[in-house]
């Protein structure tokens, strides 16, 4: 059994021995020190040295034959066939596993690429270069510089890790992980990355994606943001084109205006950096802050267009509003940045504390220096109802063409409603708040005032026609003005309600 395992092992011996092609080599003067060099022959002059494909010159070399193994000392040349040349102050190869070991300032040029560094390795069974000490690598387009790296020849693929830099005269790319190909100046991206447009400072970050160097195409999949001039884009997952001004992003997307405290957010999104307008569905959201107390603006698609302090939001379909003391409903809202005016179509609905506001259109007036809510406007067929406090069937009421109302500290304080005026309130002992009597009132406008979401004063500007009622004489036709409709049902009462859908319009 020993005898036949001994066969094997020189059998396998002999064949790897087989494989491996001796050096050949020639120099003006070859000549032996064995006490100083020990095996070695010492090689002097127009040195050359060809191996399996490659060819070495240089101006001295220690060959040590037993090794199979070549020491280059003085204007190193290496070449591999017509399209690899490096040339080093020094280098060690070892025929035997095809290494070489390059240092002292390393210049490697392919066709696609010239890498310079201090040290460099060249794995010839692998075709694989690679350093551990700094290199520099320059393209037709880029610089990329790491203090780590491999370098594939056959797919000319560089792996960069630690403080990688690609830069060219458009963007500057920092990384502690990347791939990059030089003959088509893609970039694969695996750790925490930057890329700064050097022209106006527009930068990209993810940990995870994909850059086109040459056509300034982008795609992250990983914590991408997007920082613009104006903007700043998040999402799961990010495309920029940088040429066209035109970015996408999926899921869990956050816009953010910076120059005015302005939130738009959704689950996808198309941005044209050049028409300055952003488009986002898919639980699409736009957020006013204000003084920590935020407004919600829910819709199915929402549009926002203009340059910065002039924009335009556009929210359409199933449109809510929440915000913690005012809330609203409608088919879609125009909200002007520029003069702070907010218009709302088609059946729109507020609800302000305790009162509901109804009105064939509703405007919301904001200051545009504070970004408070200042006035309010309900144009044709207003209508304000705010339930009784005691009983849930009876509802002070008053309705009439137009109606102006004034806000303070974002809370509605005053109202006027001028035209065809009528009104229906509930008079409550204060005491005991039992229903004493109710008061039905017609005149051509109104005046009232609230505390605390509850109508405190009412006035009536011009002569009024009314009556007032004891609770078991009151006629069903005065209970409730014409036009009542309690649409309580509808109202977002948290935030999360602006997502749902109601039958309603």
């Amino acid at each position: 059994m020993k005898n036949i395992l001994f066969l094997i092992s020189l059998f396998i011996y002999s064949f790897v021995y087989s494989q491996t092609k001796k050096i050949n080599y020639e120099a003006e003067i070859q000549e032996a020190n064995e006490e100083k060099y020990p095996g070695a022959s010492i090689l002097i002059g127009n040195v050359k040295m060809i191996h399996d494909g490659i060819i070495l010159t240089s101006q001295q070399a220690l060959f040590y034959k037993e090794k199979n193994f070549f020491k280059a000392i003085g204007k190193v040349i290496i070449k591999q066939g017509d399209t690899i040349t490096q040339t080093s102050n020094y280098t060690d190869y070892d025929a035997n596993s095809k290494q070489a070991l390059s240092w002292g300032n390393v210049v490697l040029k392919d066709p696609t690429m010239t890498l310079t560094a201090d040290t460099l390795h060249f794995d010839r069974l692998n075709q694989k270069l690679y350093y551990k000490s700094y290199a520099t690598i320059k393209d037709s387009t880029n610089t990329l510089k790491s203090k780590n790296g491999n370098f594939y020849l056959e797919t000319k693929k560089f792996t960069a890790t630690t403080r990688v830099t690609v830069v060219n005269p458009e963007h500057h790319l920092a990384s502690n992980h990347l791939d990059y190909y030089t003959n088509s100046g893609l970039t694969y991206l695996y750790g925490p990355s930057t890329i700064t447009n050097t022209e106006n400072d527009n930068k990209m970050y993810c940990e995870r994606g994909f850059y086109n160097t040459k056509t300034d195409i982008s795609y992250f999949v990983k914590k991408a943001k997007l920082y613009l001039k104006e903007r700043t884009i998040e999402g799961d997952s990010l495309y920029y084109d940088k040429k066209k001004g035109f970015a996408s992003a999926t899921n869990n997307i956050q816009v953010i205006d910076t120059v005015k405290n302005f939130i738009t957010k959704g689950n996808y999104a198309e941005i044209f950096e050049l028409k300055d307008s952003l488009f986002m569905v898919k639980r699409a959201v736009a957020i006013s802050i204000v003084e920590k107390d935020s407004m919600f603006i829910h819709g199915d698609t929402i549009l926002i267009t203009g340059k910065p302090k002039k924009r335009i939001v556009r929210t359409f379909n199933n449109v809510k509003i929440f915000k913690s003391d005012l809330q609203g409903k409608c088919d879609s809202i125009h909200t002007n940045q520029t003069n702070g005016l907010t218009r709302m179509f088609k059946n729109p609905v507020i609800w302000s504390e305790q009162n509901q506001i109804t009105g064939d259109t509703i405007h919301l007036i904001s200051n545009v220096e504070t970004e408070k809510l200042d006035s309010l406007k309900v144009l044709n067929n207003s209508f304000i109802i705010t339930k009784d406090t005691v009983s849930n069937k009876d509802f002070n009421q008053i309705r009439g063409r137009n109606m102006f109302g004034k806000f303070k500290n974002n809370k509605l304080q005053f109202l006027t409603v001028k035209g065809n005026a009528e009104s229906v309130y509930f008079n409550r002992n204060e005491e005991t708040q039992v229903l004493e009597t109710i008061t039905k009132e017609i005149s051509s406008n109104i005046e009232f005032t609230l505390e605390n979401g509850q109508i405190e004063t009412i006035k009536y500007l011009k002569k009024s026609d009314g009556n007032t009622y004891p609770p078991s004489q009151l006629p069903d036709d005065v209970r409730q003005l014409k036009g009542f409709i309690w649409r309580e049902d509808e109202q977002p009462k948290k935030r999360e309600d602006i997502f749902i859908k109601n039958d309603k319009t």
